[in-house]
């Protein structure tokens, strides 16, 4: 499958036929099957041709992620001088040598992506290198321009908006993917010492750190903790609300990914209230059902979306 995109990729894109930077995305591909599952099957919606850039743009975010996030080999420093070294590369006129790396910078080129939306995104993800809580919800919004909110603004080139504004959904649909991840990870995130929930929310539901921890530990979810994340789940399907005229704002072919994306994404706070709030001691998840119930459909739209594309081209 990879072979077929990429050749698609590279009818407008000569630079895709060199075989080091094939290499490079089929790279980040394997790191977006693997770790995005869910924002991989949504990819396969998209025209061929626009995949190989979205593996690129998620290969990008996760290996930086996985400098700070990993629960067994961090290596803070290696952010940081990984970084540098990309922007230097920018710099300099050209990919550097690592391969995700290069899939990031042909991505940049290929589709305008902004310098400062890479900046502000590997700025966050030195946040999380000392950073382990937001005392307010605004602070973590800060944190959170950089790391999710940047995402949605770097997709949303080769999603091709049609209409004007489309650029604040694509921020609010970052930020809800984020909050949704940060909401089914409270404790895979106490395993790492961190707390994204911000704190003014945990006092406001008499809730402190060290109640989460030891929920963690103990197994036992209070009546304040299921309120806190109730309520976290409540804000977070607001910026779903805000986000999903977007859809309708990009190109006919991209609107069923991303429709795809913003469905399974919302459904982590349904799995979440299934679970009875209980994000501290297991890992809620989408069934692949439900994934399928929803990209089924999605596929067939999309398909369609992109035979009216051809037609219209041609006539």
């Amino acid at each position: 499958m990879s072979t077929r995109d990429l050749d698609a990729a590279a009818r407008t894109d000569p630079a895709l036929t060199d075989p080091g930077l094939r290499a490079a995305f089929e790279q980040c591909r394997r790191l977006h099957a693997e770790h995005g599952k869910t924002y991989y099957l949504a990819t396969l919606l998209l025209p061929p041709a626009k995949r190989p850039y979205v593996w690129a743009l998620y290969g990008f975010a996760r290996y930086a992620d996985e400098f700070v996030d990993s629960l067994t080999h961090p290596d803070p420093q290696a952010l940081l001088t990984w970084g540098d070294a990309f922007l230097a590369s920018l710099d300099a006129g050209g990919d550097g040598t690592e391969p995700v790396g290069r899939a990031m910078a042909a991505t940049m080129r290929r589709w305008d992506v902004p310098r400062a939306h890479v900046e502000a995104f590997l700025e966050s993800m030195g946040m999380d290198i000392d950073v382990t809580d937001y005392a307010t919800y605004e602070d973590l919004r800060h944190y959170m321009y950089g790391s999710a909110a940047v995402i949605g603004l770097q997709m949303l080139p080769v999603l091709e908006p049609v209409a004007p504004g489309a650029e604040e959904p694509a921020r609010a649909l970052g930020e809800a993917f984020q909050m949704s991840n940060f909401i089914r990870d409270v404790g895979e995130d106490l395993d790492r010492g961190r707390v994204y929930l911000p704190l003014e929310d945990l006092a406001a539901h008499g809730v402190t750190k060290e109640d989460l921890f030891e929920a963690r530990r103990s197994g036992r979810i209070t009546p304040g903790i299921r309120a806190l994340l109730a309520f976290e789940v409540a804000r977070t399907r607001e910026l779903y609300a805000q986000a999903e005229p977007g859809i309708a704002m990009v190109h006919p072919t991209s609107r069923d990914c991303l429709r795809t994306a913003y469905l399974l994404y919302g459904d982590i706070l349904d799995a979440v209230e299934a679970a009875g709030y209980d994000s501290l001691t297991r890992r809620v998840a989408v069934g692949m059902p439900r994934r399928l119930g929803v990209a089924l459909p999605g596929l067939a739209r999309a398909q369609a979306a992109r035979r009216r594309e051809r037609r219209w081209q041609t006539a």
